[in-house]
């Protein structure tokens, strides 16, 4: 790198956001994305990230207005402060782009973000479009090529998706194909991109030689393809690059656009590691602050099966089995820890060593591990028993596991830098199928030591800036229950019992092993954005249980069975174990096995309590499980607005205006100890950040469970004043500012010119007064005047969305009923005025006669279906 870049870098720290390419508006004559607007709905859902992603890198590539990257680059520069902060000269940042004469970008897509759908979009726009014939999508592994088509050609079969598509398109149903076939006009070819080489016997080179400007080459992990200036590129760029094929769309994609530890110069749309974690589609991340001395690998292989288990304990109601993935630098010393960690299993589990191993699953490029790689596909399966997977830390990519729960560097040259670290973060960032309630996290254990020379890399990966984060106080006497309706299908799960009782205890004991007791630890986790600190107390000495009490919990377990026997009112089908093992039978039986066992205390481990239930655990009615999916367009769903996720903002937002935090006394105390600062300075009425902090100055007329609320614009900020004025304040029992995504969400449906979208959205205010909730979204005074389609189909969904609540509330006798008014601050004065006098259910603002007279007056749309 050039050193002038290195000395004004050190001196100032850029975040990777503001180092993106800015694609500029193109002309809609000559690209009229509102066409496919139909397709991306249907293809993405309410991942809006992905629509964007496509949207710009489709405006880049077709609105006619950039002929090559350095094109692009050169206006950025032109245009961007940081960037030339950055790299000082164009020439610097000219001699760091890939590939400057190609049409070529990258897509900066977390991992576990769906980059796969990324892809499609883009190649199946491009196809329709005519805009070329066939699409290369390279990857660097076969596992990721296994899962592309896999995915490609369960898109390209869905008719509903392709019907979405204008009905002039090019082509409308790819044809996805590996390089074993010739690549022909209309197909997609997904291939492992060892398969470009002049040695390997592949499709590709002969199928596109000379015909680069009709192909579009999307690369996933496209961080396999840079190479650090003034080094020599690899073969997979040599290709891009090569004039035998004279290439013109080039599009990568990379949840790691890392060069080493330097961001892409080629990025043009970025989502966020933190933005996906922020707005909860990936899991948290905590790593470990501190732990205690450890008297060796013994020791530390003790306080990472503690945590497994943890997780184990945490998860077992959710019916998940967590997967723990240790990662090592090289193949070698995978083998060795993987041999390392079944021996330590075998021992400490003390299970045979086949046992032991069949738990842990070793995933290299090697060939000997090759039937491993498969294997990845079934480890969320519940029938899994698979709890441990170790692998190379440059094999990470291209696993869709999501049962991922704890990470183990083994070493720090596997984790010590930005591309390893995102790399090895990504292994446990999918979120679990069907997750609900509190967020997933997933644990990096990684050693102490390095705890400080690596938070910098990890806060640069996740870009923590100054920031305030506003969360919920959960044991706030303002906190409120809120309700609303499922329109998803649900699972029905039918089980068939089978008929007979199990011979039990026959020998009148069960077969312990010995005790182990050992001393008690304490692990304290960091919160990766948020900085919260946590502890993980542990004892290597398991809980331990009187006679009593495991003969107690036996006893009580056989009555449980009987029970659920006797329920089913068939004669033949009912058990009386508890009859036949009465307690005094049960405490016999513990103190028979304790005896055998040697074991003299009277107490019994954890792990040997299990074992008595585990015995008991054949008693169950083994059931066959008929799943059959129905839908559910009203099923009632009550929570609490302590559920309401955490949300911040950033000293660049509070500083522009764009956003501003209003609080009260004690705010300082719930915030963790990074962001204290940072406060101080808002809370400075002299400081720079003076009009983005407002303080309530009694905390009685803060009557909202969060410690700080975040207000987005103008007209949230007068109305949120107007919440907290003691005149108003006096007036309602709470209220809660929800957050843009994924807490409260209403379905709404709508067109974009001519073109069908559906979408959700978060009203902005929940208030509380007796048995009403006021349901409030907040909009400009333009839309008075001027409704857009959006809003008055918002407006229209929320109105029967709610009318349908209030229905379902009568009919289970429950009081409570809500109201939905969509407002403007003309509005406000009218509104808080009927609040006062008592008058806010007969309310309808300016706002709300707008919105209906522009729409349907009394339409309701119908329930919306999954």
């Amino acid at each position: 790198m050039n050193s002038t870049v290195r000395r004004a870098e050190d001196r100032h720290t850029f975040r990777n956001e503001d180092l993106v390419l800015r694609v500029r508006p193109h002309d809609p004559q000559r690209w009229d994305e509102s066409r496919y607007e139909a397709f991306l709905d249907a293809l993405c859902g309410s991942r809006e990230y992905q629509k964007a992603a496509i949207r710009v890198a489709l405006s880049y590539l077709l609105g006619g207005r950039y002929t090559s990257l350095r094109q692009l680059a050169q206006e950025s520069f032109d245009t961007n402060e940081e960037l030339r902060r950055r790299w000082s000269r164009w020439e610097n940042l000219h001699q760091n782009l890939q590939l400057p004469e190609h049409l070529s970008c990258s897509l900066d897509l977390a991992t576990g973000t769906g980059k796969s759908f990324v892809l499609y979009g883009i190649a199946a726009i491009l196809l329709s479009e005519g805009a070329v014939d066939r699409i290369l999508v390279l990857c660097p592994s076969n596992t990721i090529e296994a899962g592309l088509l896999d995915k490609f050609r369960e898109l390209a079969a869905d008719a509903e998706l392709r019907d979405t598509l204008p009905t002039d398109a090019k082509i409308t149903t790819p044809h996805i194909i590996n390089a074993s076939e010739t690549i022909v006009r209309g197909a997609i070819c997904v291939e492992n991109y060892h398969a470009i080489l002049e040695h390997v016997n592949s499709s590709i080179r002969d199928s596109l030689k000379g015909m680069g400007a009709r192909v579009a080459v999307l690369n996933d992990e496209a961080h396999h393809v840079a190479n650090e200036t003034g080094t020599t590129p690899g073969k997979w760029k040599e290709f891009l690059q090569s004039s035998d094929y004279g290439f013109k769309y080039v599009v990568g994609v990379s949840g790691t656009c890392y060069v080493g530890n330097d961001y892409f110069t080629d990025v043009i749309y970025r989502y966020s590691l933190r933005q996906a974690i922020e707005e909860r589609f990936v899991k948290k991340v905590e790593y470990v602050a501190e732990m205690p001395s450890t008297h060796g690998q013994d020791d530390r292989w003790q306080l990472i099966w503690k945590r497994h288990a943890d997780w184990k304990q945490k998860l077992k109601k959710r019916s998940i089995q967590p997967l723990t993935i240790i990662v090592t630098q090289k193949i070698a010393d995978c083998n060795q820890v993987a041999e390392e960690l079944i021996e330590w299993i075998a021992k400490w589990e003390e299970i045979t060593p086949s046992v032991a191993r069949s738990k842990v699953l070793v995933v290299t490029s090697n060939k000997e591990h090759q039937v491993n790689l498969a294997k990845l596909k079934s480890v969320d399966s519940p029938s899994s028993v698979v709890e441990w997977i170790v692998s190379v830390s440059m094999l990470s990519e291209g696993w869709d596991v999501k049962n991922v729960f704890q990470i183990v560097p083994h070493e720090e040259r596997a984790f010590n830098s930005k591309l390893l670290i995102a790399q090895v973060l990504g292994r446990g960032l999918r979120r679990p199928n069907g997750w609900s309630g509190e967020d997933p996290v997933v644990t990096v254990f990684n050693h102490d030591a390095w705890s400080g020379r690596i938070k910098h890399l990890v806060d640069e990966i996740l870009e923590v800036e100054r920031r305030l984060t506003s969360s919920i106080d959960s044991k706030s006497p303002y906190n409120f229950p809120l309700h609303n309706l499922n329109y998803e299908r649900v699972p029905e799960v039918s089980e068939h019992p089978m008929v007979g009782e199990y011979r039990l205890f026959e020998s009148g004991h069960i077969i312990l092993p010995s005790q182990v007791i050992e001393q008690a630890v304490t692990v304290e986790f960091e919160r990766a954005i948020t900085g919260e600190r946590s502890r993980f107390n542990t004892t290597i000495t398991q809980k331990t249980f009187s006679v009593e009490e495991v003969a107690e919990q036996i006893y009580h377990r056989l009555k449980s069975i009987d029970e659920e026997s006797a329920a089913l009112q068939v004669l033949e089908e009912q058990t009386n174990y508890a009859k036949r093992f009465p307690l005094e039978k049960c405490r016999a039986v513990v103190e028979e096995s304790l005896k055998l066992a040697k074991i003299t205390d009277g107490r019994v481990t954890d792990d040997n309590r299990q074992k008595f239930l585990q015995a008991l655990g054949t008693l169950r009615r083994k059931a066959s499980k008929r799943v059959v999916y129905v839908l559910s367009p009203k099923a009632l769903r009550s929570f609490s607005t302590a559920e309401r996720q955490a949300e911040s903002c950033s000293a660049a937002e509070l500083r522009r205006g764009s956003k501003s935090v209003f609080y009260t006394d004690g705010c300082a105390e719930t915030l963790a100890d990074e962001q204290r600062d940072f406060f101080q300075e808002v809370d400075d009425p002299d400081g720079e950040f003076r009009t983005g902090g407002v303080k309530i100055e009694n905390p009685a007329d803060f009557k909202t469970p969060v410690n700080l609320v975040i207000a987005d614009a103008t007209p949230e900020r007068k109305f949120i004043r107007e919440l907290t004025a003691r005149r108003n304040a006096v007036h309602l029992s709470a209220w809660l500012k929800n957050t843009s995504m994924n807490f409260y969400t209403i379905e709404y449906a709508w067109k974009k010119r001519e073109h069908p979208k559906r979408g959700d959205f978060s009203p902005d205010f929940f208030i509380r007064h007796g048995e009403r909730t006021f349901v409030v979204e907040i909009k400009d005074d333009s839309e008075i005047n001027d409704p857009s389609p959006e809003n008055i189909k918002k407006h229209e969904y929320a109105l029967a969305h709610f009318e349908r609540l209030n229905e379902w509330l009568a009919n289970d006798d429950v009081a409570m009923r809500y109201q939905f008014n969509m407002l403007a601050p003309r509005d406000f004065g009218a509104f808080f005025q009927k609040l006062r006098e008592g008058k806010l259910g007969e309310f309808r603002s300016e706002l709300d006669v707008a919105m209906m007279n522009a729409g349907a007056v009394g339409a309701r749309p119908a329930a919306p279906k999954p």
